[in-house]
């Protein structure tokens, strides 16, 4: 087999740690997200994923499991909606989730996308889009299909500073007023102990953003609806978990707080400003 090499901007090189979090998991004897593309993905990819170790993996695994419970739930309600992914990388939500009927929107930067194409390919009602979430030149596009939207941004903002991420929810805001928001927040014990976490030993990247308290948030025209930890995930999103994921985590979280609290996945309501 001819691998597919990769080259990938220093923060950008950070996609392949949730997709390799995937693919153990398609193998594990009971998979929570049952990605096998993600599986395809990693065989074929010319890197050495075993520089990637320790339990990021499995939590990468964890996170998209809460924010697809939110997904999923959007689509419930609204099955001829859009979800945009913002930072998409190589996640294969918009072809895990679909239902058929939904649009959906990955946006992500040039080099990025141009690896995505090489795996997954669009659709009548799945469209990729090169270009930043700091941008808003594909707004139109996303506006056209009508709504209601929902947005997710995994693992992306919290590698932006402060004043951007406050500029990506303000122009978000004034253009799809009342639109749901979901992503992911990093405390401080979280943002400090970077250098700790095995996984970043194999990358450059590191997070900027510390945001202690998402209910801050609502100050930047947020309205706040769940904040979830890995100990706190939806109950639907618990019961597909391995006992040790439902039971430990809740556990390590009343021994060492910080340790599970710092890290959160959040919806929000986008407000008009």
């Amino acid at each position: 087999m001819v691998k597919e090499s990769v080259r990938l901007g220093t923060v950008q090189e950070t996609l392949l740690i949730p997709l390799y979090g995937r693919a153990l998991d398609a193998k594990a004897r009971r998979s929570i997200l049952r990605d096998d593309r993600a599986c395809a993905m990693v065989e074929r990819i010319d890197y050495d994923f075993a520089r990637f170790r320790g339990p990021s993996l499995g939590g990468s695994v964890l996170r998209s499991a809460i924010f697809d419970g939110w997904v999923a739930r959007f689509l419930a309600a609204h099955p001829d909606g859009t979800v945009i992914e913002l930072g998409a990388g190589l996640s294969t939500r918009s072809h895990r989730l679909d239902n058929g009927r939904a649009r959906w929107f990955d946006l992500d930067l040039p080099d990025t996308v141009q690896l995505r194409r090489r795996f997954l390919t669009d659709s009548e009602r799945i469209t990729t889009l090169a270009g930043s979430v700091l941008d808003t030149d594909w707004f139109e596009k996303v506006a056209r299909t009508g709504g209601p939207y929902f947005f997710v941004s995994e693992a992306v903002l919290l590698y932006l500073q402060e004043d951007q991420v406050r500029a990506v929810v303000r122009a978000l805001g004034n253009r799809f007023p009342g639109a749901d928001l979901s992503f992911d927040t990093g405390g401080g014990p979280m943002m400090r102990n970077q250098n700790r976490n095995p996984v970043f030993k194999a990358v450059d990247a590191r997070m900027t953003w510390t945001c202690d308290n998402p209910k801050a948030l609502e100050g930047w025209g947020l309205r706040l609806r769940e904040s979830r930890t890995f100990a706190t995930p939806q109950p639907d999103v618990a019961r597909t978990w391995p006992w040790r994921h439902r039971y430990g985590i809740p556990l390590l979280a009343r021994l060492v707080p910080p340790a599970v609290d710092s890290y959160r996945m959040n919806l929000f309501t986008l407000e008009d400003r």
